[in-house]
């Protein structure tokens, strides 16, 4: 993305705007010639229906769109009974996840997080304050893993995107019951989701709800070690921490379809979700006395979603549509926050009282319109806008009473908004050159308007727009049907989120070099990328595949985390533009039924994928210079079995995610140790309508460990972090009325 002015490359432009391409043809089975004994029997036997083969059924969106993309379905999404989303990330090909196994985080494509990933709900970026984890995985048609970017799709996605689509279209009446519960180190809870969907005339409706309510226990412990400038050690701290609580989410999701008379669809749909947080923290330190010898936290804090979209499809002469989208949300969230710090005679010297609050709220629009102007080729044009407001406060009072008046209090009493306008047109087309050959090519531009203003700190203004070429093509070998060959060309962005553009200041409780305060910078500009990505896929029968690919990003104005001391000596971090990086990696993909290789073998399907990235940032010395803390390795190994004799299936995964030291700049540096984990699951189907689903997961329950490092000419300081994790079960009873 570029502010405000953009050179665009005229080689490139060319040839975005001159490629032209239609979708590839869809194959179409040929209706067989019936005997004439299957015609006698068909007129004189009523209670006999007619079958009608339809190709367009059978589309392998992965195999045939010329642009690339990785398509999970829906049996997939819940093999493993997951009751959340992030778990099922987890074992997509080419995503990692941040944070602590078994617990979530933040999703990455080709090891990057912090925006470099985009996340999308039905073709849409995810609205503010919306988390992927309030839906149900049962809601979920299918999981798109989109490697190389499109015009039609925001290009706000350096690393890649991954589609969320969820389900629309009602095939069958239907109701469906889910009731399980989970144990997790050594403390229940439970879930409950039911789905059902039926039609009437030219409509049909789905109503589905989820609830999900359980209790935690997370011990975990950080030691520091410091030197001064001639090595002699100032600072020998331990530090025991134990996060206990509950949670509570509750989810409703109703959808309806119209088929209008001519020929017209309208779709609605909404979601609407509660959840509750009840927690609290103790921490208690020993050796080299901090801000608090021992501290105690607690926290509720509750949120509210809503999110509702209606789309009209309109149908035209020729085989072209117009496709219109408007859509709303809402999000609320309130926290209340009391933290009770004590010396190291255990006297209490603070008691803070923290009350926030904020809302999002938003509307988008978006419109398209596709025609084959020319045989074999198929246009969209179309526009994309969205308005978001979002307003927090925070409230805090803090009552000292230190002997020692070494703690002063922290009252706040902030206030801010911020509106962020989005808008987007493109244009792109596909071409069937040939039989053998398919072209997609597009053009993107996306401006960002960001306006935020607040009781500490001035008004800030950032906007920014970008262009984006595009160009992917698709051969498939003239000597085999099997094999095929993909590359793409993309200008992709990373705008900075809101949060970094606010010069607001997060206070850190214990104040240091690796544990700093917080504030954003208003001057941030947009991170720019050119990619290309290149792939081979050879297909198996019987649905296996074997792919390679190769990826390559150079992006400019890197943003990148820069330390600090403040006048008055405490430590500040803040996000700066700083130089050049580039990313690159190969990505090895495998589905593999074992009767694809063998014909009497037993029903067993293997499933695997091994990712390796490489990067580097100008402005920062080398080695291990990754960047964002890239993942360096990653792999997934999946084997699924079902019995013959027994109406059981069995199944598990394993994955691998490299850790290591990162270089975060001169002074700073980071470590983290590589996350293995292992899942399993049996499915045990008592008739067509009703199953048991038994699963595993964090089998392994390795200890998450990372460690930060500051080191300059004034001393080094040097804190591990390490958090247990723990092995947890699910039993999940499944039934369909």
């Amino acid at each position: 993305m570029q502010s405000k002015n953009l050179s665009l490359r005229p080689t490139i432009l060319s040839l975005a705007i001159m490629a032209a391409f239609s979708q590839p043809a869809m194959a179409q089975q040929a209706t067989p010639v019936k005997p004439e004994s299957a015609e006698k029997t068909e007129k004189t036997d009523p209670k006999i229906q007619k079958v009608e083969v339809q190709g367009a059924r059978n589309y392998d969106e992965r195999r045939q769109d010329t642009a690339t993309k990785i398509v999970v379905t829906q049996e997939d999404i819940v093999r493993y009974g997951d009751t959340t989303v992030s778990e099922v990330m987890k074992r997509l090909p080419g995503v990692t996840m941040g944070g602590v196994q078994g617990r979530g985080g933040d999703i990455r494509m080709r090891g990057l997080g912090a925006g470099y990933t985009q996340i999308m709900l039905n073709g849409e970026p995810s609205p503010p304050g919306f988390s992927l984890d309030s839906l149900s995985p049962d809601m979920i048609e299918r999981i798109e893993v989109i490697r190389a970017a499109t015009a039609e799709l925001s290009t706000q996605s350096i690393a890649g995107s991954i589609n969320i689509v969820l389900k629309k279209s009602v095939q069958t009446a239907q109701k469906e019951l889910k009731a399980g519960l989970f144990e997790d180190g050594g403390k229940f809870g439970e879930n409950l989701s039911y789905q059902v969907s039926d039609k009437s005339g030219r409509m049909s409706y789905a109503l589905s709800g989820n609830l999900n309510r359980g209790q935690y226990e997370r011990p975990s412990y950080s030691d520091e070690v410091g030197t001064d400038a001639n090595g002699k050690p100032n600072l020998l701290r331990h530090t025991d921490s134990l996060g206990w609580g509950t949670f509570t989410n509750v989810g409703f999701s109703p959808r309806v379809n119209w088929n209008l008379e001519n020929g017209d669809t309208v779709t609605t749909q909404s979601f609407i979700n509660a959840n509750r947080f009840v927690g609290n923290n103790r921490d208690s330190s020993t050796g080299t006395p901090s801000t608090y010898a021992s501290d105690n936290q607690q926290i509720q804090s509750d949120a509210t979603m809503l999110r509702t979209n209606l789309n009209w499809i309109h149908k035209l002469a020729d085989s072209a549509k117009l496709d219109f989208k408007l859509g709303a949300n809402y999000n609320k969230r309130t926290s209340d926050v009391g933290l009770l710090g004590y010396n190291v005679n255990k006297t209490q010297i603070l008691d803070r009282k923290s009350t926030s609050g904020g809302t999002d709220k938003g509307i988008t629009m978006s419109g398209k319109y596709s025609a084959p102007f020319v045989e074999n080729h198929s246009f969209v044009f179309g526009w994309d806008g969205a308005y978001s407001k979002r307003s927090e406060t925070r409230e805090q009072t803090d009552k000292v009473t230190d002997p020692d008046n070494k703690l002063i209090a922290i009252p706040l009493n902030e206030d801010f908004t911020a509106d962020v306008t989005r808008l987007a047109l493109f244009a792109q087309d596909e071409w069937n050159v040939t039989k053998q050959w398919s072209v997609y090519g597009g053009l993107r531009w996306e401006g960002l308007d960001t306006r935020s203003q607040g009781n500490t700190f001035n008004e800030v203004h950032n906007k920014s727009s970008v262009w984006s070429p595009i160009l992917q093509t698709l051969y498939k070998l003239p000597d085999s049907k099997n094999d095929q060959i993909r590359l793409g060309i993309t200008r992709t962005y990373k705008a900075p989120d809101t949060s970094r553009l606010i010069p607001r200041r997060s206070i850190s409780n214990n104040n240091s070099a690796t544990s700093p305060d917080y504030t954003g910078n208003p001057n941030l500009k947009p991170e720019l990328a050119w990619g290309l990505d290149m792939a081979y896929e050879h297909y198996l029968p019987g649905g296996g595949m074997l792919s390679a690919s190769v990826f390559m990003r150079r992006i400019d104005d890197i943003t990148r985390t820069d330390l600090s001391q403040d006048a008055n000596g405490k430590w500040v971090a803040m996000p700066v533009n700083s130089g050049q990086a580039t990313t690159k990696g190969i990505e090895l993909e495998a589905k593999l039924p074992l009767k694809a290789i063998m014909a009497d073998a037993p029903a067993i399907d293997f499933r695997a994928n091994l990712s390796f990235n490489w990067s580097d940032l100008s402005t920062v010395p080398g080695p291990n210079n990754r960047l964002d803390s890239q993942t360096p390795i990653s792999a997934n190994l999946g084997i699924d079995y079902k019995f013959d004799k027994l109406p059981l299936t069995v199944g598990g995964n394993a994955s691998f995610q490299d850790g290591g030291p990162v270089r975060i700049s001169v002074a700073q540096s980071s470590y983290s140790v590589p996350k293995r984990v292992l899942d399993f699951y049996a499915l045990w189907k008592f008739d067509a309508k009703t199953n048991l689903r038994v699963s595993i997961g964090n089998a392994l329950h390795q200890d998450n460990i990372n460690a930060s490092t500051y080191s300059d000419s004034k001393g080094t300081i040097h804190q591990t972090n390490t958090t247990p994790t723990t092995v947890a079960a699910r039993v999940m009873f499944e039934h369909k009325f």
